[in-house]
């Protein structure tokens, strides 16, 4: 999770420079992490080659290159980390090679895709299947949080199935609960479709983030150590006092910079890792690559939303809902997304034990309903068939008179 606004270029190898700016002109998040891996390549370069990145664009490029062959670089690349004591995941290093090839194509030097097919054989990326949360374990999870922080924060995931980095970077002033339902906007700058869109927020919710920012905005007694008197000093504080719209909801202090960004997030995910290490079972399980990875992540709130949404029958709204971009076709006016939104809110209800009451006396109340109905059908089938029957019986005593006056009987 980064998002730098200001991407540090100068110390870098001239060739290294513009292939990273040209990339930032379009995603400044890309270039960041496209710059992260020409620098293991540039150590692997040096240590294996004894060349810079410049010197390897001038060999390619001056028709140098026999003493160094394209495919056996990047075929030397892959071998260079799967030999690793803690090698990297397949995927990764899959993703490291594409960004060197990237590189080296942008500097025109020719790579056919079938000779690197045929010649860079990279690991083969193994899919492992996701961990299905269900709704009473995020209800665990909820309930296990050492602080209102952490469970305002986890249940705004499992209630707008946003990803952790676009919860950590709304702001007071993107919230809006003067509507009904009440929502929150999400700046389209950390979104990976790069598009604004806002998120409804359940009742539940909404009475939670208040809560969080009553908490956090309180008034405290505040102590900090002077170092003039060398001894500690108590104070009280009224954070109302500094209180910004542009202050971060999920933060403990009134910064915004990318540093503070990267620290909360880094703080929030170490903290719902221990969440699960402390419930121990089948929600402290690790992944069997590398077993560093827990199998349950931040992520999975978001996948439990879109498939709790979809299982109702709102395939495209939930969509929608989770900001992927979706058919070109689904269009809903606000009004409707709202009333569908209140349709599924129980459902992403889950400590609010008056709706989830009410929802639960509401489908008692269908279920005798349709109860009534199947009675009043089934009294109606067999009326029907009463009819029936009687119909046959006449129709049979109809036929048997037609056969006697065939064979010339009398009929009385």
């Amino acid at each position: 999770m980064r998002n730098k606004t200001i991407l540090e270029t100068r110390n870098l190898p001239q060739t290294v420079r513009k292939f990273i700016d040209s990339v930032a002109s379009v995603n400044i998040n890309t270039a960041y992490e496209y710059q992260k891996r020409l620098d293991y390549f540039g150590s692997f370069l040096k240590l294996k080659y004894n060349l810079s990145f410049d010197e390897l664009v001038d060999a390619f490029n001056s028709n140098q290159s026999s003493s160094v062959n394209v495919y056996d670089l990047l075929s030397s690349y892959v071998a260079y980390h799967q030999k690793k004591e803690v090698a990297p995941s397949a995927i990764t290093i899959k993703a490291w090679v594409t960004t060197v090839k990237n590189f080296l194509e942008y500097w025109d030097v020719e790579i056919s895709p079938k000779k690197f097919k045929l010649k860079v054989r990279l690991p083969r990326v193994v899919k492992q299947s996701k961990e299905a949360l269900s709704k009473e374990d995020i209800v665990n999870i909820l309930n296990t949080c050492s602080s209102i922080k952490l469970k305002t924060y986890y249940m705004f995931l499992a209630a707008t199935g946003c990803r952790a980095t676009e919860a950590i970077i709304t702001r007071l002033c993107d919230y809006d609960f003067n509507v009904s339902p009440a929502r929150v906007f999400i700046k389209g700058e950390f979104t990976k479709t790069r598009t604004d869109r806002y998120a409804f927020l359940t009742k539940e919710l909404e009475e939670q983030l208040k809560k969080w920012l009553d908490f956090k905005y309180r008034i405290r007694e505040v102590s900090h150590y002077n170092k003039e008197v060398r001894k500690s000093t108590k104070e009280i504080r009224s954070p109302d006092r500094t209180k910004r719209q542009n202050d971060l909801v999920f933060s403990s202090s009134s910064t915004k910079d990318e540093s503070s960004i990267e620290a909360l997030y880094v703080t929030l995910q170490a903290a719902f890792e221990k969440t699960l290490d402390r419930m121990g079972g089948k929600y402290a399980a690790l992944e069997d690559s590398g077993q560093k990875r827990h199998k349950i992540t931040l992520h999975s709130f978001r996948r439990w939303v879109k498939s709790t949404i979809s299982d109702l029958g709102y395939s495209d709204y939930s969509e929608w809902f989770i900001g992927h971009a979706g058919s070109t076709y689904y269009r809903k006016s606000e009004k409707e997304r709202a009333d569908l939104f209140r349709k599924i809110e129980p459902y992403l209800t889950y400590l609010d034990y008056t709706v989830l009451e009410r929802k639960g006396a509401d489908t008692n109340t269908r279920i005798e309903e349709l109860e009534t109905i199947n009675q009043m059908l089934r009294q109606k089938d067999a009326m029907n068939a009463d009819a029936i029957a009687g119909l046959s019986d006449r129709v049979d005593e109809m036929m048997a008179r037609m056969r006697k006056l065939e064979n010339g009987d009398a009929i009385y």
